[in-house]
């Protein structure tokens, strides 16, 4: 094959029509995020995006919308303790997960609904 993948661009997570404010809050007020400008022509399609280092989070709107119960995004975290500890202050719910073997892990779900993984590689 001649061609290469060189990274992931952005993960795309889909949200109700409206729900844009609401995304900001998780996204950006709770996990920290920095909100992306989008460009204008994809404005009118409504969403938010977001980033963080050198990845891209997009919240897309989608009609009828369904969330994502089983497919998730999974983000390499440090301090997963304290990060734990700042979604349940916020009333997020937490689940635990220690099947993963060298990993801190535990799931929690955006306000639409889509599942999200966060982990940490415990160091040996």
């Amino acid at each position: 094959m001649s061609f290469i993948f060189k990274a992931i661009d952005h993960i795309q997570l889909a949200a109700p029509k409206g729900s844009e404010d609401i995304a900001r809050k998780f996204f950006k007020d709770i996990l920290g995020f920095n909100e992306i400008e989008k460009p204008e022509e994809l404005k009118k399609r409504g969403g938010v995006w977001f980033g963080f280092g050198n990845y891209q989070v997009h919240i897309g709107i989608e009609e009828p919308f369904s969330p994502a119960k089983k497919a998730h995004p999974a983000f390499e975290v440090e301090k997963i303790e304290e990060l734990k500890q700042h979604l349940i202050k916020h009333g997020m719910d937490v689940i635990e997960d220690d099947n993963l073997p060298g990993a801190k892990r535990f799931y929690t779900f955006d306000p639409f609904g889509n599942r999200i993984e966060f982990l940490e590689w415990m160091k040996e």
